[in-house]
């Protein structure tokens, strides 16, 4: 009525002493190592993006002491606002600070906290006015004060 299984289960055998140990494992703290260097990669990218280069350097070793290579640098621009980028940069560096408080990465979360705390405060500026551009004097007509003429009133006029 039913055709036999021809394939190996997928499902785990209950008995642990015959557990497969033909595919490779990752400890915690291997699968904390990736997550994190995932989170610092992502917040590189916007923050070469904005222009920070200093900060960039500190991102850039931190993510080659946890790969062991150096990173990717970003390359294109999204064109997005500097308060979007400032707003995911600060997201990213929460999920890197709560990935590295996790493992006890000192340095991973010391830094993330100082690019939150950067972030927060160029959120919190002011943003600066838009140039307005000075008229040269030699090309723009010269603006005198003119008085207005008084507004005849039509009511009760003759």
């Amino acid at each position: 009525m039913y055709e036999p299984i021809r394939t190996k289960s997928v499902h785990r055998m209950a008995d642990p002493s015959r557990e497969r140990l033909d595919f490779p494992h990752r400890s915690r703290e291997e699968e904390l190592d990736i997550q994190l260097a995932g989170h610092l990669a992502a917040l590189l990218a916007v923050t070469d993006e904005l222009g920070d280069s200093a900060a960039g350097e500190l991102i850039a070793r931190q993510v080659a002491r946890l790969r062991g290579t150096p990173p990717a640098r970003h390359a294109g621009l999204s064109g997005a606002p500097a308060a979007v980028l400032h707003r995911k940069a600060h997201a990213l560096a929460g999920r890197a600070l709560v990935v590295a408080a996790s493992r006890a990465d000192t340095t991973a979360a010391i830094l993330a906290a100082e690019r939150m705390d950067a972030h927060t405060a160029a959120l919190a500026a002011p943003a600066p006015a838009p140039a307005t551009p000075t008229p040269d004097p030699a090309v723009a007509p010269a603006v005198t004060a003119v008085t207005p003429a008084p507004t005849p009133s039509l009511v009760g006029a003759p």
